[in-house]
Order: C-alpha cells, then structure tokens, then sequence
C-alpha cells in the first residue's frame, strides 16, 4: 500500500515537473540557441585552429626475410622500441636544427603523437601545428630521421617511407559544432535548473489545488483576482517584507 502510494507521488511529481518544463519551453529553446551560438562563436573567434598530418614508415627492411617468422616476431618486439626511439631528444633536436625551428625539445614534443597500429609493423608519427604546411613538413622530417637512426641502430637498411605526411585541408580540433552543441546542452539543463529551483522553492499557495494538495483543507470557494489586483497585492506584500527587514 506504502509502495503504490510512493510511485504515485513520484508519477505526480514527474508529471509536475514536465508541466512546469513545458509552461517554459520558449526561454528553454532560447537558452538552447544561446548556448550553441555563444560556445561556438567563442570556439571559432578564441581558439586557434590546429592542423594534423600523420607519415608513416615500414619497420621491416629489405634485408628482413618476410618468410622467416623469426624475423618477423623480432620486428614486432622491436617496433616498440622504435616507437620511443622517435621521441627522443637526439631525433627531435636534429629535426629542430633540419627545419630551423623556433621550438624546444619540449614544445616540439607536445605536438608529435606516435603510434604503432595493433598487430602491424607500422610507425605512424602525427604532428599537430596552427600551419598545416609545417606540420606536413615536421612529421615527414621526423619519419625520415627516425627511419635513419632505426637503420643506424640495427646496421641495416632504412625502413621504407609508406606514406608521407599531406597539407592538411580542414583543421583538426577544435570541433565548432561539438564544442556549440555541448554548450547548448549545458546552457539548457543550467536554465531547467534554475525553472525548477525557483518553483519548488516558491512555497506559496497560488490556487484551490494547491490549498488542497499542501493543506489538505478543501475550499468552498475561489475568488478570483484580475491582473491588477494582483500586481497591487504583490506590490504591498513587497513593501511589507521591506519595511519588516528594515525596523529589524
């Protein structure tokens, strides 16, 4: 019995709150548009937009027999190897001095990603940079040195450049339209907060139904009160609480 009369009160209370939601859908849609217009519009006039270009090199040589599986499972130990071999300092610097960058070994490092593909023998170096043309250039530069230092380390051939790194046509990050619509939504749920906030803490009893519902008095009878009696109930019920406040 305890149970039906609780999920009741709860199927009321959602019911309440979708009234109340519905009663403010013009400010909710507003608060909506404003969110994805204002997130957004910060995104694309604040942030600077970064290009990505990703080259990539073939760790197995052509000195490497494919046939011999010894071979290949000492690639696959040894990809990982190179993997961290490209983040270095000796590689990253020479790049710095090759293309004369104006950047630190840090800085540089910040912006490279290297990855190697699961179950494969490939080295994938992407670089991120606001000029697509330099990122282009740095990431093809750093395949290039590492596949001559994996050469010099294990005295054999270079590893062959698969694929190098193009001028990127459209930045990578940030997302305008990502970044807007979570600003929308964020704008929203704030904006279906304070709606509700301001209603459950607004304990005044605004019509028969309520005298009912809080009191569980029934009312004979409602009087009504056209808008300008209200608003000069309002007004002396504020000058009221104000002149309260102030002899206390």
């Amino acid at each position: 019995m305890n149970e039906q009369i609780r999920d009741d009160e709860i199927e009321i209370d959602l019911i309440e709150i979708f009234q109340i939601l519905k009663g403010k859908i013009l400010i909710l849609i507003m608060s909506l548009v404003l969110g994805v217009v204002l997130v957004g519009g910060a995104t694309k006039l604040f942030i600077t937009p970064m290009y990505s270009a990703t080259s990539t090199i073939y760790i197995l040589t052509k000195t490497t027999s494919v046939t011999s599986l010894a071979d290949i499972q000492m690639g696959s130990a040894l990809t990982a190897d190179f993997q961290s071999l490209a983040t270095t300092r000796t590689v990253l610097e020479e790049v710095i001095e090759e293309l004369d960058l104006n950047m630190t070994y840090e800085e540089l490092l910040g912006t490279i990603t290297i990855t190697n593909p699961t179950d494969t023998h490939f080295l994938q170096t992407t670089v991120e940079n606001a000029d697509p043309k330099l990122a282009k250039e740095i990431s093809n530069t750093m395949s290039n040195v590492t596949a001559e230092k994996v050469a010099e380390i294990m005295t054999t051939d270079k590893p062959t450049m698969v694929e190098k790194a193009v001028i990127a046509k459209n930045p990578s990050s940030p997302n305008v339209k990502k970044n807007g619509a979570i600003g929308g939504l964020l704008f929203l749920i704030l904006t279906m907060a304070i709606i509700l906030l301001r209603y459950f803490m607004d304990d005044t009893l605004k019509n028969e139904e309520d005298v009912e519902k809080y009191l569980g008095i029934n009312t004979l009878a409602a009087i009504p009160i056209e808008r300008g009696q209200e608003r000069e109930l309002k007004r002396r019920r504020k000058h009221t609480e104000g002149t309260g406040k102030k002899s206390a």
